[in-house]
């Protein structure tokens, strides 16, 4: 099996006192080559996915995706399962997963992936590309696992 050791530019990230979360999410576009990303804490007194960095989300839909109720849209529904949520082309999807807004994107192969530290949920991180993809079981097991280093510097 595949290791789902945390690439060392990312973990050096995570160790600095005061973690540039654009960083954060930026180093982690690049280990999987992807161009667009999301990283949203959730906030307990709203009960809201909060934005808290993005990567080449169009300006316009900034307000789309910077408060996500849980079980809305990609990132909800990582929430609220609290599993990954996958799609090979986002562009052609016809499950109800993705919101309409989403497709505005470009992207097509996009994961969502729930921050989770202890079965506690801390949040999501969502990433994608401008091409079709199947994520492997492998690079999702790695995105859950630095969504779990996540969480263990925020708790």
């Amino acid at each position: 099996m595949a290791s789902t050791i945390i690439p060392q530019n990312i973990n050096d990230l995570l160790t600095q006192k005061n973690i540039d979360w654009a960083m954060v999410l930026r180093a982690t576009l690049e280990h999987f080559d992807c161009s667009t990303g999301t990283l949203h804490f959730l906030n307990p007194s709203t009960s809201l996915l909060e934005l808290e960095a993005q990567i080449g989300i169009p300006d316009f839909l900034l307000p789309k995706v910077s408060k996500i109720p849980i079980g809305k849209g990609m990132a909800g529904i990582a929430a609220e399962r609290m599993k990954p949520v996958e799609m090979c082309n986002l562009q052609t999807d016809d499950s109800g997963v993705a919101r309409p807004a989403a497709k505005e994107t470009k992207v097509e192969g996009s994961l969502a992936a729930p921050l989770l530290f202890k079965e506690k949920l801390y949040g999501t991180i969502g990433i994608a590309k401008p091409v079709p993809y199947d994520f492997t079981e492998t690079e999702i097991d790695l995105l859950m696992k630095i969504g779990e280093t996540i969480c263990q510097k925020m708790s």
